[in-house]
């Protein structure tokens, strides 16, 4: 089955019983018995709900696993794959990362002495030389938020073998339409789906898929023990949205190449971050890791005061935190998603004051360009 159409017709997108094509919204806690221990598939919706779980499966044959995990946030998602490890263990992270990610390991893990090295994982020396006699896994952002800096997964996974690590892929930017991180030697790979997957910003979710049925085992203890699992109605909302990603994501890819095109020659716009340019650093890794580059640009305004103006002139392009929508949404970095990271960290990372990172949507890109022309000025 081909991708496109594996986002229709993958995994459990129907009702058996009553020949549905859309699964039912289960709104149900409990499930009668017909004696004791005598289940007809489901006890209680924390362990297992039946739309939850026909989004499980959708999600695991998309990213080609054995087992998926739906969960009611992508930090939720995070933080129980994290519970994998134990107190002592170290973690390898890419430094460019989501700043809840960052903040989930510095100042909450930490308390419980999990150790991180945060490092340029697009740098295998930088990689080898993180890893202590106490590293348990690897944790990797590709593309990156927001620099969109590039990960070789392929070289990961070897490490990560070397090493015995376990070995984690944030798939968010990407989505399973343009990666498989799980084909390229990935253990775990993880999505907040409130962004493209769901893509219409109006839920909250994050979704695991594992490639082992030990790891799925693992897992599925840990989701049900901590109790941070999506419900029905937002497992069907993501399932709705899984049928037109392929689509979304070409359209939205389109629309992102010419605003890069047009951005690079605008004299106001300094450094622009896209996978899909060949100047872009690991462009060529990109190229032979996945199928497209995305909707995800950035780009430098060079200060605070000009990015902040952009801001506000905007029109088509919505001022909001997330991404991945149907609607063009832009942010300023700095202030918004990677505000917990402390300023001289954002600073070594290249994250300055007149980064703007925008999403693109799919409405007609002349619009785009023309409401991105008037906020910047002449």
């Amino acid at each position: 089955m081909r991708s496109k159409t594996k986002m229709v017709h993958g995994g459990i997108t129907q009702d058996e019983k009553t020949g549905a094509v859309s699964v039912p919204i289960y709104q149900v806690s409990t499930y009668k018995q017909d004696g004791v221990g005598n289940l007809r598939g489901y006890e209680y919706s924390r362990t297992g709900n039946p739309t939850r779980h026909a989004l499980e499966t959708v999600i695991a044959d998309l990213e080609n696993g054995s087992h998926g995990f739906a969960f009611a946030s992508g930090m939720a998602a995070i933080t129980t794959v994290m519970m994998l490890l134990d107190s002592g263990d170290h973690i390898v992270m890419t430094d460019d990362v989501y700043g809840g990610s960052f903040r989930l390991m510095t100042k909450v893990l930490s308390r419980f002495e999990l150790e991180n090295s945060f490092v340029d994982t697009s740098d295998a020396d930088k990689v080898e030389g993180a890893i202590k006699s106490n590293t348990k896994a690897l944790f990797i952002e590709t593309p990156t938020n927001p620099l969109l800096k590039i990960t070789d997964l392929k070289q990961m996974a070897d490490i990560a073998k070397k090493h015995n690590l376990l070995f984690i892929v944030d798939n968010t930017f990407a989505t399973p339409y343009w990666q498989q991180p799980l084909d390229l030697g990935a253990d775990i790979v993880l999505h907040s789906a409130t962004k493209y997957i769901g893509g219409h910003s109006d839920v909250v979710s994050g979704l695991v898929a594992v490639k082992s049925a030990e790891l799925a085992e693992r897992i599925h203890f840990l989701q049900n023990s901590v109790g941070a699992v999506l419900g029905p109605q937002d497992s069907w909302l993501l399932m709705r949205g899984i049928k037109t990603l392929a689509l979304r994501m070409e359209a939205i890819e389109a629309n992102a190449k010419q605003l890069v095109g047009y951005l690079l020659d605008h004299h106001n716009v300094g450094d622009v971050y896209y996978p899909g340019l060949k100047e872009h650093p690991g462009h060529d890794i990109a190229q032979s890791q996945m199928a497209g580059y995305g909707g995800m640009i950035s780009f430098d305004v060079g200060s605070g005061e000009l990015a902040e103006e952009v801001l506000k002139k905007v029109n088509y392009f919505t001022l909001a935190e997330s991404l991945g929508a149907v609607e063009s949404l832009i942010s300023l970095p700095s202030k918004m998603t990677h505000a917990s990271i402390p300023a001289d960290r954002r600073a070594e990372l290249g994250i300055g004051d007149g980064l703007i990172r925008i999403s693109v949507g799919i409405e007609d890109v002349s619009d785009l360009i023309e409401d991105m022309e008037q906020a910047l000025g002449d």
